[in-house]
């Protein structure tokens, strides 16, 4: 055991000496692994609707000081970071308005989008208004559309991102299930509703990995990281109806971007 330990020293020693000479430490690998120019790309979900602490100069696209591409700059330091999310956006709104920043340098880009072209925002609002027949016929037509036509709006999304950013490592991240099934709410929607609701969101996050894996792309579900943490929950990371603020309604807290996005784009990223 003493040799051993006597060899292990000297080993961490020569180590220790082989960085100094080189110069090979600790904070000039992070620098390193750092050095990135990361492009954030998406609708509400990225932008931080939902997160409070929206950039006055953002406007309605309400980004977000607290959304996951925000943090992830601030803890990560990229060498240059380009944030054009935005509230409401789909899949034309990004080829359309969003992919300026991205260039041959660029080395990482984040998106979340699909879900507004799938009528997400109709969809909740037929839910929490109509009857169960009347929410279930309008989360059909929704699944129809995300089997016959977003993906091909998807296609030309991730198209253009590679055909603007070649090299990029592109990190294509999923919608949450909004609803514990039986959980801690005892008013608002019916238990076939919220079924439903979750239903249609996995529908959703299966065809866009699809695409996303088609393109070469890495998906990120965070149905994981926020299971325990849905409306219902008791600790919901989730917005659940807000009347007085519409557009937050059913859109990530500051803690569901930390605690919910942050942590599986990092593991992509």
């Amino acid at each position: 055991m003493k040799l051993s330990r006597v060899a292990a020293l000297s080993s961490s020693l020569l180590l220790g000496a082989v960085l100094a000479l080189t110069g090979a430490g600790p904070a000039q690998a992070d620098s390193t692994v750092q050095a990135v120019d990361y492009v954030a790309l998406g609708d509400s979900y990225s932008s931080g609707v939902g997160a409070g602490s929206y950039d006055s100069s953002s406007g309605n696209c309400k980004r977000s000081t607290r959304a996951y591409p925000k943090l992830w700059a601030a803890n990560n330091s990229p060498s240059s970071f380009a944030f054009t999310a935005c509230s409401g956006a789909r899949t034309g709104d990004v080829t359309s308005g969003q992919l300026g920043p991205l260039n041959s340098a660029t080395d990482l880009v984040s998106i979340t989008v699909g879900g507004n072209d799938a009528g997400f925002a109709d969809v909740m609002t037929t839910c929490v208004l109509g009857s169960d027949a009347e929410c279930l016929a309008r989360i059909e037509e929704a699944r129809r559309y995300v089997d016959t036509t977003l993906p091909g709006k998807l296609d030309q999304v991730y198209s253009a991102i590679r055909a603007k950013a070649p090299a990029a490592r592109v990190v294509v991240l999923g919608y949450p299930r909004f609803y514990k099934l039986n959980g801690s709410c005892y008013a608002g929607m019916s238990e076939i509703k919220r079924s439903a609701i979750n239903g249609a969101a996995d529908h959703l996050n299966a065809a866009t990995a699809k695409r996303a894996a088609d393109h070469g792309y890495d998906f990120g579900s965070v149905v994981g990281t926020f299971t325990g943490h849905e409306i219902c929950s008791g600790a919901a990371w989730l917005h659940s109806v807000n009347w007085f603020n519409m557009s937050e309604s059913y859109h990530p807290t500051a803690s569901g971007q930390s605690g919910g996005y942050l942590p599986v784009f990092a593991s992509q990223a």
